[in-house]
């Protein structure tokens, strides 16, 4: 082999070793790059098991996972579909003033979102009537006008709603309002496995006018109740040991003022409506249905046809109440 041959050769083989050198240390790195944007854009579940007391938590350094593909000054708003369990999946949306909403909200009750079963906590749950769930908007109704849609309608507790997503909420309402800019904004509800309840829900908002500064937020959610135990397989709750709640009772999915009568007729007399536990029908007390209800099916109810609505239950086509 010539000199020159010999230098070529070994020039070769150094590029060869520096090469996989280089793959040897940035593969890894890469991988592991990549692994953390997908972990803090999508995959919070792990981190955001433990609530400890406060109703939410910052994620990736309050950096949202938007692509640059992704923001846009031009408004829209998009709602994912409901999976094979009927859960909501992530909404999507560029909020600008002209999505926000000029009427009042309208009625939600007639949307039932999965993990909806409801009971109600006097003294524990801060709110009247203290129902522990809502009917919590993925994007809220003063953002975008969305309303009675399943796609953007879930199953949170009160404290969810009011303590973890509102503040937010407004953020996001007051800087449009104040600037006419855009807001890029996503919120990602988290179910564990085949549970029906999430366990909360991610937001993410991204100010597009000034690259972030009026608003940049990634955060989690917790869909929690203090004093309340929640099964997030179903929505199903009890109070927690040692918790007592207001002189209430709560019968099925409702409750009612707990009466000191003891026949059927004299609860019927003292309530507003009777309730078909298996229909999830409310009635006139005198309504001819009521006949055909079988009595391990009545709860009688006192109290306004809107909080029963407001509960997922339906007034009978027969007596309009």
């Amino acid at each position: 082999m010539s000199l020159f041959n010999k230098y070529d050769y070994n020039k070769h083989k150094n590029r060869e070793k520096l090469f996989l050198l280089c793959a040897f240390i940035l593969i890894p790195i890469y991988i592991g790059l990549c692994f953390l944007l997908f972990l803090n854009k999508r995959d919070v579940v792990a981190v955001t098991m433990d609530y400890k007391g406060e109703a939410s938590i910052v994620l990736n350094n309050n950096q949202p996972g938007f692509t640059e593909e992704e923001i846009t000054d031009v408004s829209f708003e998009e709602y994912g579909k409901l999976d094979e369990l009927g859960r909501c999946t992530p909404a999507f949306a560029c909020v600008g003033a002209d999505l926000m909403p000029t009427e009042d909200r309208s009625s939600i009750g007639e949307v039932i979102p999965t993990g909806w079963v409801q009971n109600r906590y006097p003294g524990v749950v801060d709110s009247e009537p203290p129902f522990i769930y809502n009917r919590c908007h993925l994007i809220a109704y003063k953002l975008t006008g969305e309303n009675a849609n399943s796609q953007n309608l879930i199953t949170g507790t009160r404290y969810m709603n009011v303590e973890g997503m509102l503040p937010y909420e407004d953020i996001v309402a007051d800087y449009i309002k104040a600037t006419g800019n855009h807001v890029m904004y996503r919120v990602t509800p988290v179910f564990e496995e085949n549970n029906l309840l999430c366990r909360g829900v991610q937001m993410e908002a991204y100010s597009v006018e000034d690259n972030g500064e009026g608003v940049c937020f990634n955060v989690f959610c917790f869909n929690v109740q203090p004093g309340i135990d929640i099964s997030y397989a179903d929505g199903s709750n009890v109070l927690e040991a040692g918790m007592e709640a207001a002189e209430d009772a709560t019968v099925g999915n409702i409750t009612t003022e707990k009466f000191a009568f003891h026949t059927d007729e004299e609860l019927l007399q003292n309530a507003d409506y009777v309730v078909n536990r298996n229909t999830l029908k409310f009635h006139y007390k005198y309504c001819e249905s009521v006949d055909e209800i079988y009595e391990t099916n009545k709860i009688y109810y006192k109290g306004s046809r809107e909080e029963l609505i407001e509960q997922g239950y339906v007034p009978c086509k027969r007596c309009n109440p």
